[in-house]
């Protein structure tokens, strides 16, 4: 028997935990098992870490398999961006990717079972009065027409079906189970229908395809699944679940267990809707850093250490909730703080001219302490730090110039009450990895804005404090001359909360839309206009030289990552990951 974890606990752990020590199980099995339809999101990847983690944790397998039922809406494309993704959080599936399609054969030859049993027939009515004649809501159900025809007339109208003789939506195969079941999944579900339609994996060969629920456990019991763990909107789908797999005959079935789905405040998780935000244009694609999509969350920054880490400080249970979007970038930027090197970006660049620069700096080898690494060379100092303060990461080279750029919020003339930085009262600040300057004078525009400042330096105070003063505050800056000019992404949520969106916004949103569907007036109502702001801003140097995916922070502003598509020495592009401060306790 497996080593059985006591380190961590929730129902399904306790439920693996029993099953091994009881020897119900010697081993465990479970299965990640999405739909080829769309791209993943947040919400499955606390699927993937719960499957795969489980799996890891108690010495067992966990599957990948695709449950590719519909042709229609599947795509290669998917496929390997799922591979992709699972394999980027930090996981592997046990031997090969599986796919419900390479059941296909056995699938329809245990409808051919079902049929002979007694326990399916087919079914001539249209899928709207099926729909309607399942009944429900005090409403009664009515049997099909073809309900009690014959095993022989069910086997060839299922063969006819096979064969390709009927077109789509006109034969349906369906379980017979109880027509009043109050279950109205248990209400002779539809296991089977016509799709003319090629498929990724099997091509043309079949114009049948099984439905999902159909599928979905008889694929578990081929893989001999022990723990088959889906959300809570399969709860009512479960008694379908053993009853088909029941039914077939295994002698050891799968057992299905449901945990609540991952709820975020500010986050979209329906597929569907998803895929209206590309249709409409609201954002570039599937990987857009606003999408909660892996492939987006990827793009914005986020670490697979972070989204884990996230995944197992939520934990699992059978209650629904909502978790606070601060408590995953809490657990991303936890992740980033001890391994993103450091670097300077001015994000609203004002000029700063140091009038005393070429004598200050000429004697800087003489004045500086010995613990600062510094050269001067062609009226540049280059002045060297390590890329973080902690971790060994390397070092980088910092330009200083008679002109550099600090951040506009950095000085006021008016300053707020217990404002820290520059001003005409409070002129002196220390230089990130430099100097002291103090502000002499400051040149406005015509609209009275501060333009320009000009300042000098304190030529002993490289790597040394002032003598006699205290200098309070600690500023960034870039080389005016040196720095390289870069796009910076910066982003807010991506929807509004419902108790965010006012009536009369909603109304005059209906008021300019009235003839679009209920997922696009969704959208339109709840899309934050200001989710994403573009700004030109200025990087040191090695910030420029970047790989994509390299992940920094922008000391005093926030952590950012190199475009993983866009970015490039010439034309670097950042995007924000999270920021400094935590607003989750």
């Amino acid at each position: 028997m497996s080593d059985i974890s006591t380190e961590k606990n929730n129902f399904i752990r306790q439920i693996i935990r029993d099953d091994l020590t009881s020897g119900k199980h010697d081993s465990i099995i479970t299965r990640f098992p999405p739909e080829p339809n769309g791209y993943l999101h947040i919400g499955h990847v606390k699927s993937i870490c719960l499957n795969f983690g489980v799996a890891k944790e108690f010495n067992g397998l966990c599957n990948l398999r695709f449950d590719d039922t519909n042709p229609t809406a599947e795509k290669q494309d998917y496929v390997d961006s799922i591979k992709a993704d699972v394999e980027w959080l930090g996981f592997s599936w046990a031997g090969q990717v599986r796919y419900a399609s390479h059941y296909f054969d056995k699938l329809y030859e245990w409808a051919i079972q079902l049929i002979k049993q007694g326990d399916a027939y087919v079914d001539f009515q249209t899928p709207d009065e099926i729909r309607e004649h399942r009944g429900g809501f005090g409403k009664p159900s009515v049997e099909s027409p073809q309900r009690n025809a014959t095993i022989d007339e069910n086997l060839a109208r299922f063969d006819d079906m096979k064969n390709g003789k009927y077109q789509e939506g006109e034969a349906v195969l369906r379980a017979k189970i109880d027509m009043n079941h109050p279950n109205m999944n248990m209400r002779d579900p539809v296991i089977y229908r016509v799709l003319h339609a090629h498929h990724h994996q099997t091509g043309d060969k079949w114009c049948i395809y099984p439905m999902y629920d159909y599928a979905h456990p008889l694929s578990d019991a081929t893989e001999n699944i022990t723990h088959s763990i889906c959300t809570l909107e399969f709860e009512d789908h479960r008694p379908f679940y053993d009853w088909v797999v029941e039914k077939v005959g295994f002698d050891v079935p799968p057992r299905q267990y449901e945990f609540s789905r991952l709820n975020i405040d500010h986050t979209l998780t329906s597929k569907r809707k998803l895929k209206r935000l590309v249709e409409m244009g609201v954002v570039s694609g599937w990987d857009d850093p606003r999408m909660p999509t892996i492939a987006g969350m990827r793009r914005r920054g986020y670490t697979p250490e972070g989204l884990r880490d996230f995944c197992e400080r939520i934990g699992v249970s059978k209650a629904d909730g909502v978790v606070s979007f601060s408590q995953l970038e809490f657990s991303i930027r936890n992740a980033l703080e001890n391994s993103a090197s450091r670097g300077m970006a001015v994000l609203r660049p004002l000029k700063v001219t140091i009038k005393n620069f070429d004598e200050a700096v000429a004697n800087f080898a003489t004045l500086k302490k010995d613990s600062v690494k510094a050269r001067l060379d062609d009226g540049v100092l280059w002045l060297t730090q390590p890329k973080h303060p902690h971790a060994d990461n390397g070092e980088r080279e910092i330009p200083f110039t008679k002109t550099i750029y600090i951040d506009k919020s950095d000085f006021e003339i008016t300053p707020p009450d217990g404002y820290k930085r520059l001003s005409p009262e409070n002129s002196e600040i220390r230089l990130r990895n430099s100097y002291v300057l103090k502000v002499e004078e400051h040149i406005c525009d015509e609209r009275g804005e501060v333009m320009e400042l000009i300042a000098t330096i304190d030529e002993k105070t490289l790597g040394n404090n002032p003598e006699g003063r205290k200098v309070k505050g600690v500023i960034h800056w870039v080389s005016a001359t040196h720095g390289v000019p870069a796009t910076v992404r910066l982003y807010e949520h991506l929807l509004f909360e419902d108790d965010e969106i006012s009536e009369e916004y909603i109304n005059n949103i209906k008021a300019q839309n009235p003839d679009v569907d209920d997922d696009t007036l969704w959208v339109l109502t709840h899309i934050n206009p200001n989710s994403v702001q573009i700004i030109n801003a200025v990087v040191e140097p090695s910030l420029a030289q970047a790989n994509p995916d390299e992940k920094f922070q922008f000391e005093r502003e926030s952590y950012f990552v190199a475009d993983r598509v866009e970015h490039t020495a010439d034309k670097p592009v950042f995007n924000q990951i999270v920021g400094l401060k935590d607003g989750f306790k």
